[in-house]
C-alpha cells in the first residue's frame, strides 16, 4: 500500500471513530458495538505505530490515560488566570460599552462568546507538543494535572502547525456533555454513590481524579478560548482564534464578531433561549475587544482585565404548587424523596418533578404539605427547588416529615454514619429492590441476557414466577404459565431461554458484578475477581484482605463482606453455581521474558513514581512471578511505593515479610 492510501486510511479512521466518541458522549446514541470499535481501534493503533510520521494530532488513541498522580504539584502561571467582572443587567453592559468609548474612541469590534459552565484550564506547548495543563487555582498558582488532561479527546497532544509559536499557552473550558452527565450518574447510582449536583462538579471531580485511566472513561470535552504568547504575531482575538482552530484545537463554532453593541445584544437575546438546545452548559455570554492592542492600551484592573466581561443568565426559574413529597426506592435500597408538582413550563419543558436528594434537603427548605415552591433549571439539569414562598404558606399546614420505615415494604429504615442517604436493610423482602436488583443482573454491562428487559422482569415478579436472581435459571419449567403472559409467544420464550443459557459462559468478573453489591461497580467488580481469584476466596475475605487489592478503599470492602455475611446471599450464589455460571477467573496463560520470579509471590501496595501498578503487576507475571491479594506469612515480597497503608507495613513487618521498592524488583529481574 502506498504512503498516500496508508494516510488516507489512518485519517479515515480518525474520522470514523472521533463521530463514534461524539455519538456516544455527547448525543448519547451508540452508533457501533464496544467490540467493533475496539477492533478499529486496534487497528489504528496498528497503523500509528508502524507509520508515526502520519499520526494525526486528534487521533482516539492517545487519550487512554494510565499514570497515578499522587500529588498534584503547584505550577506558577506564566500569565495570571483573572477572573472577568460579570454582570446579570444590560444597562451595565451599556456602561461598559460607555467606557471603553471614551478610552479608545468608537473604532473597534467585540468578540462575542458563550460562557461555558466549566473547569478553566491552561495548557503549555513547546515546539509544537502539549508539556503542562493546569488549573485556575487562586488565579496565580494551580494544579499541575497534565496527565488528565491528556485523556481529553479534543485536547490535541501536538500539533504539526508550521506558523505556531515554538511557546505558546492556550486558554480553555473543560466541561462534560449532558448526555454523558445523566448517563455517568445513573451508573453511580446505581452503585449507591451519591449523584453530582451538575456537569460542572462531575468535570471538576474527574479533573482532579488521581488515575488517568479513570478519569479517561469519563467523557470530559473542551473549548478553547484565547492564546498567550510572548511575541504575538496576530492582530486580534478574532485572528487568533481562527488561527488554533486551524492548528487543530477545539473552539466553539457559535463565537461571534460583532461591530458594536446593538449586535452584542443581539447575540445576548439569541442564546437566552436557545441555549437550552445545546449539549452543554453555558451560563451567560463573554464579551471581549477585539484588538490585541486596544487590549493592550485598555490594561487590567487588580483582578480582571478592562477589555472583558461577561454577561450572565439568570437560572431558569419558576413558581409552583408542591402537590405531594414521594420516595422512590432503588435496587441498592436507598430512599430518594421526590417532589411532585403542579405541572408548569420551566426552560423550554413542562416540569411535573423535582428532586429533593435527601432528608437534609427537605429540612433545609423547611418544606410543608402545599408550599408554594421557587423551581430552579439553571445548572442543575434535574430541576431542583431552591426555596419555599413563605408569604404564600397556608395556615396550619404540616411539615414534610421523611419517614421512618421504607414506603414499599415497611421495614425500618438505616443512615450510616456519615452519610446523606437513607436505606432499606430489606434487600430480599424490598419489591423495588427484587425488581430492580434483576434488571441489573440482566442489563448490557453485567449478564447481558438477550430477550428480557425491565419490563419483562416486573411482569415475571407481579406473576410470581420470579423472586431472586437464581429463579432466571429454572423458569424454563414454568413454560405454560410463560405462555399466558402478555406478548409473551413461543419466539419469545425460546430467545430468552437461549439468552438465559449463554449467559452461563458470562465471565466471573461480569457474574459479580451482576450481583448488585452496593458500591461495586463494573471496574472495582473486575479488581475484585482478578484480586480474589474465585468467589470462595471472596466469601472468606476480611476487610482488611480486601483493602490489599489495587483501588479497593475501607468502604467498598465493608459492603462486600456485609454482603457475604448475609445467609441468603450465600444461599443464592450456591443455586447460580449449581445453574452452571462462571465464579472463578479464566486464567490467561502469559509468555514469560524470564523466568527469574519463577516460585516467588507478590503484593503490590502504594504509588510509584515510574510504573503503575498494573505495569509492575505484568513485569511480575511476565519473569514467572505471582501475585496475591493479600499479606501473609507465604508472601515472599511486598513491593512498596508512596502512600502505602500503614496496616500492611505493619503487617508485613510483623510476618517478617521482606519489603522491596520498584528498583529493588527490576534488580530480582536483572540478577
Amino acid at each position: 500500500m502506498s504512503s498516500n492510501n496508508i494516510k488516507e486510511q489512518m485519517d479515515a479512521l480518525v474520522t470514523e471513530l472521533n463521530q463514534h466518541n461524539y455519538n456516544y458522549y455527547v448525543l448519547a446514541m451508540p452508533s457501533i458495538g464496544d467490540f467493533e470499535f475496539d477492533q478499529k481501534l486496534a487497528q489504528l493503533a496498528k497503523l500509528e505505530k508502524e507509520n508515526p510520521n502520519f499520526m494525526a494530532a486528534n487521533s482516539p488513541t492517545v487519550h487512554v490515560g494510565g499514570e497515578i498522580t499522587k500529588n498534584f504539584e503547584t505550577v506558577k502561571h506564566k500569565y495570571p488566570m483573572l477572573s472577568l467582572g460579570n454582570t446579570y443587567n444590560e444597562q451595565d453592559l451599556r456602561d461598559f460599552d460607555e467606557r471603553i468609548r471614551k478610552a479608545i474612541g468608537d473604532n473597534f469590534e467585540y468578540v462575542c462568546e458563550l460562557k461555558f459552565d466549566g473547569l478553566s484550564i491552561s495548557l503549555t506547548y513547546q515546539d509544537g507538543k502539549l508539556v503542562r495543563g493546569v488549573t485556575r487555582g487562586d488565579g496565580k498558582q494551580g494544579d499541575d494535572v497534565t496527565a488528565n488532561v491528556k485523556t481529553i479527546r479534543t485536547i490535541p497532544h501536538f500539533i504539526k502547525a508550521t506558523d505556531a509559536p515554538a511557546h505558546f499557552e492556550i486558554r480553555g473550558e473543560i466541561f462534560m456533555h449532558k448526555a454523558a452527565f445523566l448517563r455517568l450518574n445513573a451508573q453511580r447510582e446505581e452503585i449507591g454513590e451519591i449523584a453530582y449536583a451538575n456537569p460542572r462538579n462531575f468535570a471538576s471531580g474527574t479533573v482532579k481524579m488521581q488515575d488517568s485511566a479513570e478519569v479517561a472513561k469519563r467523557p470530559l470535552d473542551g473549548f478553547i478560548y484565547f492564546l498567550y504568547t510572548d511575541h504575538h504575531k496576530f492582530k486580534s482575538h478574532w485572528d487568533s482564534l481562527n488561527a488554533v482552530k486551524s492548528w487543530g484545537f477545539h473552539v466553539c463554532e457559535h463565537t461571534k464578531l460583532a461591530k458594536n453593541i446593538e449586535e452584542v445584544y443581539d447575540f445576548i437575546h439569541f442564546w437566552e433561549s436557545e441555549r437550552h438546545k445545546l449539549s452543554y452548559d453555558i451560563d451567560g455570554i463573554v464579551l471581549k475587544v477585539n484588538s490585541f492592542a486596544q487590549q493592550e492600551e485598555l490594561g487590567f484592573t487588580a483582578k480582571s482585565p478592562r477589555w472583558a466581561i461577561s454577561y450572565k443568565y439568570k437560572a431558569a426559574e419558576v413558581e409552583t404548587i408542591l402537590e405531594k413529597v414521594t420516595y422512590q426506592v432503588g435496587r441498592t435500597g436507598a430512599v430518594t424523596p421526590v417532589a411532585n408538582l403542579k405541572p408548569v413550563q420551566l426552560a423550554g419543558t413542562t416540569v411535573k418533578r423535582a428532586t429533593l436528594h435527601n432528608a437534609n434537603e427537605i429540612e433545609r427548605l423547611d418544606l410543608h404539605e402545599g408550599d408554594t415552591v421557587f423551581v430552579e433549571k439553571g445548572g442543575e439539569i434535574i430541576p431542583k427547588i431552591i426555596k419555599v414562598n413563605l408569604e404564600k404558606r397556608k395556615p396550619n399546614t404540616l411539615g414534610i416529615i421523611y419517614p421512618t420505615h421504607c414506603p414499599e415494604c415497611g421495614t425500618e429504615l438505616i443512615r450510616a454514619e456519615g452519610e446523606a442517604v437513607h436505606y432499606c436493610p430489606n434487600d430480599e423482602g424490598c419489591p423495588p429492590q427484587i425488581v430492580g436488583r434483576i434488571q441489573h443482573f440482566i442489563s448490557r454491562k453485567a449478564m447481558n441476557i438477550d430477550g428480557l428487559g425491565d419490563e419483562t422482569i416486573e411482569a415475571f415478579y407481579r406473576n410470581g414466577l420470579v423472586r431472586h436472581i437464581s429463579d432466571l435459571y429454572s423458569i424454563h419449567n414454568q413454560a405454560e404459565a410463560l405462555k399466558e403472559l402478555d406478548r409473551f409467544g413461543e419466539k419469545s420464550i425460546e430467545n430468552m431461554l437461549l439468552g438465559i443459557e449463554k449467559s452461563k459462559e458470562m465471565p466471573f468478573e461480569k457474574v459479580l458484578f451482576g450481583l448488585g453489591i452496593r458500591y461495586v461497580g463494573e471496574t472495582v467488580a473486575k479488581k475484585v475477581a482478578f484480586g480474589v481469584k474465585n468467589i470462595e476466596n471472596l466469601a472468606s475475605a476480611t476487610a482488611d484482605d480486601l483493602i490489599l487489592i489495587d483501588e479497593i478503599g475501607e468502604r467498598i470492602a465493608e459492603s462486600i463482606v456485609l454482603y457475604f455475611s448475609n445467609s441468603e446471599h450465600l444461599h443464592q450464589i450456591e443455586l447460580l453455581k449449581t445453574a452452571g455460571l462462571q465464579f472463578e477467573v479464566i486464567e490467561t496463560i502469559i509468555s514469560l521474558d524470564s523466568d527469574k520470579l519463577i516460585g516467588k509471590t507478590f503484593v503490590i501496595s502504594g504509588v510509584f513514581e515510574k510504573f503503575s501498578r498494573d505495569d509492575l503487576k505484568n513485569l511480575i507475571e511476565a519473569n514467572g512471578g505471582k501475585i496475591l491479594s493479600g499479606i501473609s506469612g507465604k508472601l515472599d515480597y511486598l513491593v512498596a511505593g508512596d502512600n502505602m497503608g500503614p496496616s500492611k507495613l505493619e503487617k508485613a513487618t510483623k510476618l517478617k515479610v521482606p519489603i522491596i521498592t520498584d528498583e529493588e524488583l527490576l534488580s530480582l529481574i536483572k540478577a
